[in-house]
């Protein structure tokens, strides 16, 4: 059996409401709605406090399926009742970033500033502190949305090996090369 697949999923009672229609399970939390499109070869048992899946073969595609929709049906959950937080920061010399709203505009040493309208569903904040890289702050009930979008920001300027200038996560390690030797 899946060793992630197997595990139930417990469900925070004040606020979390899981209902399972067609195929379709939606998770409503003080944070927002998901939903997702559940595999007809994976079986869904909801008890009062935590959700069981199983599968309905041995099959290696459906022990993949298993852990699969066992780890997203988690992070629904997760997401609408805590939610995630991403945090980029830019490491370069007058790379800036600023936020007006769902508009992300960023410096980062190109001949022309980037411009990203960010979705709804993501709080943007931005912290540029005298001494310390700027920060880029993204909020999130859904783990999916800002993985992408957390994703495509640091594709604008991935880190180089050589000085560790451009965009990174937050505790990220950049392996660092040496440089030319004279």
């Amino acid at each position: 059996m899946s060793r992630i697949g197997k595990l139930p999923v417990p469900i925070p009672h004040p606020g979390v409401v899981v209902d399972l229609k067609d195929d379709i399970v939606r998770i409503k939390g003080p944070l927002g709605e998901l939903s997702q499109q559940l595999s007809p070869r994976i079986n869904l048992e909801l008890n009062q406090d935590q959700i069981l899946l199983k599968r309905v073969s041995e099959s290696k595609q459906d022990k993949a399926m298993h852990g699969l929709y066992r780890s997203l049906i988690n992070n629904m959950i997760i997401g609408v009742n805590q939610g995630f937080t991403k945090e980029l920061e830019l490491v370069g010399v007058g790379y800036r970033a600023t936020a007006q709203g769902q508009i992300l505009e960023m410096t980062l040493g190109f001949s022309h500033n980037i411009v990203m309208e960010l979705p709804l569903e993501i709080k943007l904040e931005t912290k540029a502190e005298k001494g310390k890289n700027p920060l880029i702050i993204l909020r999130s009930y859904d783990k999916q949305l800002i993985g992408m979008v957390a994703a495509k920001i640091r594709s604008f300027r991935k880190p180089e090996p050589y000085k560790g200038k451009g965009v990174r996560y937050v505790g990220e390690y950049i392996r660092r090369k040496a440089g030319k030797s004279a």
